[in-house]
């Protein structure tokens, strides 16, 4: 079974964005995607979602 995790990160830097893609990846995560958040009065995003899956053996399989 195919299972979902997004991660909001509130501060989008370069260094904020990776830290999470690699604390994640370390953890099993694989990295789907990066999503940003815009604000109209600015060309910076506000905040950015981090999109990871990974696969997983479901309970009635195992039973």
């Amino acid at each position: 079974m195919l299972i979902y995790k997004v991660v909001e990160v509130g501060t989008v830097t370069e260094d904020a964005i990776e830290d999470t893609l690699n604390k994640w990846t370390s953890l099993g995560w694989h990295f789907d995607g990066l999503q940003f958040a815009m604000r109209e009065s600015s060309k910076r995003p506000a905040m950015a979602f981090a999109l990871f899956t990974r696969e997983t053996v479901s309970e009635e399989e195992t039973a």
